[in-house]
């Protein structure tokens, strides 16, 4: 399926996953144990934890511990937008394709994008923001693994997010592009140095779109054969880590680990 074409459907609540844990691959199982024994994010709220092993799980770099500005309120903002079915948008393909979860808008691949950078001087990727935000509208995830003028043009177009997961890469306007969005005052999740991908927005993504299965209610009720897993505490019970890195939140130090 084209990216550009898939539409989430607005009011339909996200499928539950019901079987997230009993589905979970098992090198990915035991990347996740050896990612535990090197470095201990338990004192973290959850969801920023979620989000910063997902990215050493995918992205094996330990230093995204202390790179990444996560706020726990816009995670979770995000993931009731996603349990919700808000749209959500990627900056170039390899984002989109890298989302088999959730049906995803993006426009870099269209003709008029192409066209409308030519006659406004804009590059396509801005070009691209401007029309998917007229058929995404207010309220969608916008994800940015790639064009930090992607980016810049979420911030230019007011756009209304949800949450803006801005994780562009490069050493030419990336870190001056994601620093803009944390000034910008929008709900983001970004990180301070040039480094970021599409992988490892995909793998932000995906953490939170992890959370907002497991938020649904048939998610929630145990089988016959399961036992009731101890609740979790909500976001407005999670120790306050606004707008601060993993670093900002207590010690995260790799032990061990690369840095």
């Amino acid at each position: 399926m084209n990216p550009g074409h898939a539409q989430p459907r607005e009011g339909h609540a996200l499928e539950a996953d019901t079987n997230a844990e009993a589905d979970v691959n098992p090198i990915e199982a035991e990347s996740y144990r050896i990612l535990r024994s090197r470095i201990d994010l338990s004192h973290l709220p959850k969801l920023t934890r979620d989000v910063i092993e997902r990215i050493i799980h995918a992205s094996a770099d330990f230093s995204y511990c202390t790179d990444l500005v996560c706020d726990e309120e816009a995670l979770a903002a995000g993931v009731a937008a996603l349990a919700r079915g808000a749209r959500v948008v990627a900056d170039v393909g390899m984002v989109a394709a890298g989302i088999t979860g959730y049906p995803v808008i993006c426009k870099i691949g269209d003709s008029l994008a192409a066209r409308l950078a030519r006659t406004t001087g804009i590059t396509v990727s801005a070009a691209a923001v401007r029309l998917a935000f007229g058929e995404a509208g207010p309220g969608a995830v916008w994800i940015v693994g790639c064009a930090p003028t992607a980016l810049e043009e979420i911030i230019r177009r007011e756009v209304e997010p949800a949450l803006v997961i801005g994780l562009p890469v490069g050493f030419v306007g990336a870190a001056a592009a994601k620093e803009a969005l944390r000034a910008s005052g929008l709900p983001s999740l970004t990180n301070i140095s040039e480094k970021g991908g599409s992988a490892v927005a995909v793998a932000a993504f995906n953490a939170l779109l992890r959370a907002a299965k497991a938020s649904q209610p048939s998610a929630r009720q145990p089988s016959a054969h399961q036992q009731p897993s101890a609740r979790q505490p909500s976001a407005h019970q999670q120790p306050s880590a606004r707008q601060s890195s993993a670093h900002q939140a207590g010690k995260a130090q790799p032990e061990g680990g690369p840095r």
